[in-house]
């Protein structure tokens, strides 16, 4: 439908957007300044405690700033509660009491052909459902009621039977005063190829009504009662009404359930979302006839953030379950999760609930497992990785794996994950691979050679090699990542407990990432072994190994941990200067604004860990405005504060 220039702008002047989200949220009012319009909240689109949701009534706008959720009133209409655009502007328009704009002739026209295919669809369904009550529907009736439907069940979801007669549907609409070409376009009929009268598509088959988010009859699915039938499930083709890729079977009783509280669940097929419905898990869904589609995925993630997947537990089921890996990946981030249960083998949801109840259902829902655990799974179930190189290959795909993950901060915790897994997988060899803490009490080493060796490196103290290369420091950052990466060479029991920020140092010399890969791998190269004599040779770090040995584990793990801290947040420091010049143009926006004062918070609490952070920014005030300061005038290094 097409608006008219303004008619939006009016739409959101006349409304505050305050009092469209308000109905969803708790303002805080303690932060809140409701004479300005300017309104503070827990954000609704992921749980929190604080109030990160922020919303201008001047503006018109909305920011979380824990998940960057954005827009205007009604962009909110649309994620909230899963409306269409103009579904939104209606209601929006109701509440401004504005008149909606009539359509133009062809947007009219095409409405006014899509109301009159719906009316096809209706009145197919109503008399589906009369065919039900009649002779020729003893046998799918007995079959229903061995399936354990009773009657209430079937009129909830209006099931209904085609009989076996060629066209009695076709003549039964044409009775009523609808056109074959519509009776055709709305898929309730076909003709043959050659040429003639029109046939009923839906011929000896239990009928299930498709319908939209908003109730409308859109489609049909029909189970053949017939056992030679060359489709058990036949779906509605393709229509203007009908689109199986991008719709839903009870996608509008699941919404309503999920508002109530109910998690959303992801069945394969008809018949086990009314088994799940009738055992009282409402929100439940399913894909029509296919595997899942990333519309599907779309429109379920609007309707709930962690949709349960819960497909057959055949070898079909979990092919389909694992291939939707690789669909979800490139769309998953916060408020995009996916979780998975466990079907026992060769059961269905409709088979577990008859031999075991709800109560099993629901243990097993209430364990799903994360998108994470399938990866996993998938890619280590029946693999024998027992070679560097097989390790290497699992490595690889894991990686790119990860690598489609778009959100930053989801793909590193998905990294996290992985490298748990990995440890508990190969756990017996880690802390040998690394030299543990049973290389550390080995003693001294054989005769002449000096004290015991940690990763390949000596722990005495050495005088640089006249003809070895001395590094000078380029930046603080080059001293905090050589002095973090010493200590891990000589205190290697200490890389677990820090391997995640590890893991994102990416350093920019070659040699000092060789070291780095050979840390977190327990492998040796001589590009690694080539930088850990550099940054022992490196006047610099003198005192490391002096310092770093003279303290227990405890001790040790605070003075790496506190420098990886330091060294994030002089690098975040940087990042956010370079994205600031490109984001500032005339006023700061607060999303902006926000983020750089988040990032020179770090930097302070990195540097000076001593001082307590009270949680509110106007007390850090002079602190971070100093902070600030010396970050734009160039001041990257500054050391830590004697104690």
């Amino acid at each position: 439908m097409s608006l008219p220039p303004g008619f939006l702008d009016e739409l959101r002047n006349r409304v505050p957007i305050s009092r469209v989200i308000g109905r969803k949220v708790v303002w805080d009012l303690r932060k809140s300044n409701q004479a300005r319009g300017d309104w503070w909240a827990p954000c609704p689109f992921h749980q929190e405690k604080s109030a990160s949701f922020h919303c201008d009534d001047q503006k018109g706008f909305y920011y979380c700033f824990g998940c960057q959720a954005k827009g205007d009133a009604l962009t909110f209409l649309r994620e909230m509660d899963g409306l269409e655009f103009i579904e939104a502007v209606k209601l929006l328009a109701a509440e401004a009491g504005m008149q909606m704009p009539e359509p133009d002739p062809r947007a009219r026209e095409r409405g006014d052909r899509r109301d009159r295919l719906l009316e096809v669809t209706e009145a197919a369904c109503r008399w589906f459902r009369l065919q039900m009550q009649t002779g020729a529907a003893a046998e799918a009736r007995d079959y229903l009621a061995r399936r354990g439907m009773d009657r209430d069940t079937e009129d909830r979801f209006e099931i209904g039977f085609a009989p076996d007669s060629r066209t009695a549907l076709t003549r039964a609409l044409r009775e009523k005063g609808l056109d074959e070409a519509l009776i055709v376009e709305s898929g309730m009929s076909a003709r043959p190829d050659g040429g003639g009268a029109a046939y009923d598509r839906f011929r000896d088959r239990i009928i299930f009504p498709i319908r939209d988010g908003q109730g409308r009859c859109i489609g049909f699915g029909g189970r053949a009662m017939a056992a030679a039938a060359r489709a058990k499930y036949l779906n509605s083709p393709e229509t203007p009404l009908f689109d199986k890729g991008r719709n839903l079977y009870n996608l509008g009783p699941a919404r309503a359930a999920v508002a109530k509280g109910q998690r959303l669940v992801v069945a394969e097929g008809y018949m086990d979302v009314i088994a799940l419905v009738r055992a009282g898990f409402e929100a439940a869904v399913a894909p029509l006839g296919t595997a899942i589609t990333e519309d599907q995925l779309r429109l379920m993630w609007r309707v709930s953030p962690e949709p349960v997947i819960a497909l057959d537990g055949d070898a079909a089921g979990q092919h389909a379950a694992r291939r939707l890996i690789d669909l979800a990946l490139p769309l998953t981030g916060p408020g995009q999760a996916l979780r998975f249960v466990v079907l026992p083998a060769g059961q269905d949801p409709d088979d577990l609930l008859k031999s075991a109840g709800a109560g099993a259902m629901r243990a097993l829902l209430d364990q799903a497992r994360p998108l994470v655990d399938l990866l996993w799974s998938r890619e280590t179930e029946g693999q024998v990785l027992d070679s560097p190189e097989r390790k290497a290959a699992l490595d690889r795909r894991l990686q790119q794996a990860i690598a489609r993950i778009p959100d930053d901060l989801t793909r590193r915790h998905y990294a996290d994950e992985i490298r748990t897994k990995r440890r508990e997988l190969f756990g017996g060899d880690w802390q040998k691979r690394r030299g543990g803490p049973a290389a550390r009490r080995a003693g001294p080493g054989a005769a002449g050679q000096g004290p015991a060796r940690r990763g390949g490196a000596s722990m005495a103290p050495r005088a640089p090699r006249p003809s070895a290369t001395v590094s000078t420091p380029q930046s603080g950052e080059w001293l905090l990542e050589g002095a973090s990466l010493l200590i891990c060479a000589l205190r290697p029991e200490l890389i677990p407990a820090t391997e995640s920020r590890l893991e994102r140092l990416v350093p920019q010399d070659p040699d000092r990432g060789a070291l780095l890969h050979d840390l977190l791998s327990g492998t040796d190269t001589a590009a690694g072994r080539r930088a850990l004599e550099t940054l022992r040779a490196d006047a610099h770090l003198g005192l490391t190994p002096a310092v770093i040995e003279s303290q227990d584990d405890a001790a040790a793990t605070a003075i790496l941990t506190n420098l990886l801290e330091r060294l994030e947040a002089q690098r975040a420091a940087g990042t956010e200067l370079v994205r600031a010049e490109a984001e500032i143009q005339g006023e700061a926006d607060e999303g902006l604004t926000w983020r750089m004062q988040q990032t020179a918070r770090a930097r302070h609490r990195a540097e000076r860990p001593d001082m307590e952070d009270s949680g509110d920014l106007n007390e850090d005030r002079d602190a971070l405005s100093a902070q600030l300061e010396s970050w734009l005038n160039g001041q990257i290094w500054r050391k830590p504060p004697r104690r």
